[in-house]
């Protein structure tokens, strides 16, 4: 992880721009490098300032922010995304975590907390709790069809067939929100042989970060 973590903000309304400048401007390792007030801004903003990080609105008037995210998904070196959303139980949350967003903050989330995250995104690391990734599948889930969330799960078992027992074993640890050191003493692997198998697990299951491992064993059933 570089130092500082560069930060672009995507939101619409100017309030939050202003408070979210404000929040990174009190951080010595972290610089807020530019700013979007919508989605259809996001690539030439990207390309200009070259971000680590993007904190992204959800929903923007012309081009909401999983759009946005999926655009820049599909981009080489792509820079990690954080979600901003009211709403702690969006279904637009959860399909940009499934975009590839590295996970969600509210927008009423403590300053501490914001920078807190943006760090740990940076330096590739999950920032949803199990909890947290289980209540938003489940109230997402619960206002869907069965039939879609049956079919779900038998795409992620198909693919989580694919992995070795102890692919699988660490897969399963992700889900539940370990970090490499506790998934390392829970398997008994040190930290440089987790961060091998993870990576692995990133190819072999074809997504792209921790997140959308985690998300991939719930859609499962498994955790």
């Amino acid at each position: 992880m570089r130092e500082p973590v560069r930060v672009l903000v995507v939101d619409d309304d100017p309030l939050v721009r202003a408070a979210l400048a404000m929040v990174l401007g009190g951080a010595v390792d972290l610089e807020l490098v530019g700013e979007a007030t919508d989605g259809d801004e996001v690539p030439a903003a990207v390309a200009a300032s070259a971000p680590d990080v993007v904190l992204m609105d959800i929903r923007m008037p012309r081009t909401d922010g999983l759009t946005a995210t999926e655009l820049l998904q599909a981009t080489p070196d792509a820079p990690e995304v954080i979600v901003l959303t009211t709403f702690d139980a969006d279904d637009q949350v959860l399909r940009a975590l499934r975009a590839g967003a590295s996970g969600f903050l509210l927008k009423d989330t403590p300053p501490v907390a914001i920078l807190e995250a943006v760090r740990r995104v940076a330096a590739g690391e999950p920032m949803l709790s199990p909890t947290v990734t289980r209540q938003l599948i489940a109230h997402v889930s619960a206002v869907r069809p069965a039939g879609p969330a049956e079919d779900r799960q038998t795409r992620a078992r198909t693919r989580l067939d694919l992995l070795s027992d102890r692919e699988r074993e660490v897969a399963l640890a992700v889900g539940r929100g370990l970090s490499n050191a506790q998934i390392g003493a829970e398997l008994y692997l040190s930290v440089a042989t987790v961060k091998a198998h993870v990576s692995r697990l990133l190819v072999k299951l074809d997504v792209a970060n921790r997140v959308q491992i985690a998300l991939l064993t719930h859609d499962a059933d498994l955790v």
